[in-house]
């Protein structure tokens, strides 16, 4: 269905737990949520399953909304229709598009395919972790939908005020950025931030996005990662 539909299905629709993710460190369950004669599966991550982490606050949810909305203005549907609801099965939480994928993909063996039909969109994806300050990166956050596009999800921390990059995608390193995605980011960052983006950073991580922003537009290049030590864990 289209993109708005499928947005206004999300936010308003009946939401029924199907099951819960395997593998997920927070609880993270499987759903469809249906209106009248739509139906749609869809990932719910309600904030009362969340781990308490030390350096960002409770909410992980809305950071998923947020990629979205990032993913949105630059134009690039990186990450799948998500939405930020109040109420569900287990409280409030973020809802999002559930990627029907080729589940023994991911960003190692895209990247391997031997004719790198692949590597642009995981370059954009890369280009993406850094505006947005992604710190957990895993190669199996790269999903390989049907529609043939690669989608990145698991975006929930993201936007730290402090630049903390950790990613498996370390392979374009010091590659010219193309010209188009460069368009994309200045655009961004002159029109300023969207509301639904700005709300629900504070005022030092909307800073520091903008930030980033001029950084990539300055030096125009992948990151290397000179320490070592910018990897998630796992790596997939």
């Amino acid at each position: 269905m289209p993109s708005t539909e499928l947005i206004e299905l999300l936010q308003h629709g009946d939401v029924t737990v199907k099951g819960r993710m395997p593998w997920s460190s927070n609880a993270t369950f499987l759903t469809e949520v249906c209106a009248r004669d739509q139906l749609a599966l869809a990932v719910y991550k309600p904030v009362r399953g969340e781990r308490q982490l030390w350096d960002f606050p409770p909410g992980l949810g809305k950071r998923e909304f947020a990629a979205y909305q990032l993913s949105e203005a630059l134009g690039w549907g990186v990450v799948p229709d998500t939405v930020y609801r109040d109420g569900g099965p287990l409280g409030e939480g973020s809802l999002q598009r559930f990627i029907t994928a080729d589940f023994e993909q991911h960003y190692f063996t895209l990247y391997e395919d031997e004719d790198e039909r692949w590597h642009d969109q995981l370059r954009r994806i890369c280009v993406f972790d850094l505006l947005a300050n992604n710190t957990d990166r895993k190669s199996g956050h790269c999903l390989l939908g049907e529609d043939g596009r690669i989608y990145a999800i698991d975006n929930a921390l993201c936007f730290h005020s402090e630049f903390k990059l950790r990613t498996v995608i370390w392979e374009f390193g010091g590659e010219h950025i193309p010209g188009s995605w460069l368009d994309d980011v200045d655009r961004f960052v002159s029109s300023g931030l969207p509301d639904a983006l700005a709300d629900i950073l504070d005022p030092f991580e909307r800073d520091a996005l903008l930030a980033r922003g001029r950084a990539i537009l300055s030096e125009r290049r992948f990151p290397i990662d000179g320490t070592g030590r910018s990897y998630p864990w796992p790596l997939v």
